[in-house]
């Protein structure tokens, strides 16, 4: 069976520097070194860009910051630059409050075959935890099973077998399309095909179903799911929820798009899309000069 020769992984993430340290923290302890790590910022303050200068001196692997003016919530077009500037043949999206536990890169390596995307799973923190967690620099992969046990119990932690057990690659796929659990907060897909489908379609503002839109239309091509759980798990660190004023319009163009078919993103990685768009090049806007 056909695998990634080289992992992009792509972390997107704006004005939390503290909760993208933690997940930095976790890339570089994986037990799979062979992959790249992209920072896809969608327009993140002075703090971030200083956050990933201190690390990226003692990362075990290649670091790259790609950065893009702030202009309201624009996660489809950073997770676009980020492949645009990323060198694997298969892309790993990761969000920036996200913490992957040693085995998520050779887990990923090995759920992923061609013809699938991997729907990846996430395990959620409570408020009080992720403020201790972040506060005390607790390293949450290297807990023992009790202590997982007891945050489970406490209600610190929404799952714990799926911290505790992996599976094996053993009846993941799924012939036919679901809404559940598309997330790119932990996402596999070859960048084969991301370009196949114009990749994520930049067209979406606000929050909401950009992932879902993109997991529609490689079902359209043809690219099946796999599900990645007991095997992929992601701390998510707990924040507010973003304003979703725009959430029912982005739900209503995946709902038209599953319906008639669609493969191309309006507005993607190429301008091949159906009504054009100027191509850009991998080089991000240049950072800012000053805080804010």
């Amino acid at each position: 069976m056909q695998q990634a020769s080289k992992i992009s992984v792509i972390i997107t993430t704006y004005n939390r520097p503290d909760a993208l340290a933690a997940v930095l923290d976790a890339c570089f302890c994986q037990d799979d070194n062979n992959f790249e790590i992209i920072i896809a910022d969608d327009g993140s303050t002075h703090n971030t860009r200083q956050c990933i200068a201190r690390l990226k001196g003692r990362s075990p692997v290649p670091l790259r910051h790609v950065w893009q003016p702030d202009e309201g919530f624009r996660a489809a077009r950073a997770r676009n630059q980020g492949i645009l500037a990323a060198s694997g043949d298969y892309i790993v999206f990761l969000d920036g409050d996200c913490v992957p536990q040693p085995s998520f890169v050779s887990q990923h390596r090995k759920l992923a075959r061609p013809g699938y995307l991997v729907t990846g799973s996430r395990v959620l923190l409570s408020p009080g935890y992720t403020l201790r967690m972040l506060a005390e620099r607790i390293d949450v992969c290297k807990l023992g099973f009790w202590d997982k046990l007891k945050l489970r119990l406490t209600g610190d932690l929404n799952k714990f077998l799926q911290t505790v057990l992996t599976l094996p690659d053993f009846g993941r796929e799924s012939r036919r399309f679901s809404w559940r659990r598309i997330k790119s907060c932990n996402l596999g897909v070859w960048r084969s095909d991301l370009t196949l489908v114009n990749g994520f379609d930049e067209s979406f503002h606000g929050w909401g179903h950009e992932d879902s839109d993109l997991v529609v239309r490689l079902f359209n091509a043809g690219v099946m799911r796999k599900e990645g759980a007991f095997a992929t798990e992601v701390y998510h660190l707990w924040h507010r929820e973003n304003e979703r004023s725009l959430e029912d319009r982005n739900r209503n163009i995946v709902l038209r798009r599953a319906n008639d078919k669609t493969v191309l993103a309006t507005q993607g990685l190429q301008s091949a899309g159906p009504r054009g768009g100027a191509r850009r090049s991998a080089a991000m806007a240049p950072l800012p000069t000053s805080g804010t």
